[in-house]
């Protein structure tokens, strides 16, 4: 795997650590999510500017953005006890699907 997918993979695995420290933090009134979520988006943005030295912002943001919704609600689900219905698994299966698209067929994904 190349180096700027492991920065990405990184990046964005820390912002979904961060936002889900978000949703325990109680509107930040618990010190130790609260210190997560600056960790998380602190680490996120590092590694998704190291991801920029390779692709371009648009496709990074895309590619950050779109696996963070989809990890985010998954654990939304898994963690949190939030229902996704019908039209919201289409909607993320549509997202999954945009990320693939752009990761198998465009040559846009790379310098």
């Amino acid at each position: 795997m190349p180096i700027h997918y492991v920065y990405l993979v990184i990046a964005v695995a820390a912002e979904t650590i961060g936002t889900s420290a978000l949703q325990a933090s109680q509107q930040f009134s618990k010190l130790g999510p609260t210190a997560l979520v600056v960790l998380g988006y602190g680490t996120a943005f590092f590694f998704m500017g190291l991801t920029l030295k390779y692709m371009p912002v648009g496709i990074v943001y895309a590619i950050w953005s779109g696996l963070g919704i989809v990890l985010i609600a998954a654990i939304g689900y898994a963690v949190f006890g939030q229902k996704l219905d019908l039209p919201a698994v289409i909607g993320l299966l549509f997202i999954i699907s945009g990320i693939l698209i752009i990761h198998l067929f465009s040559k846009s994904s790379a310098h």
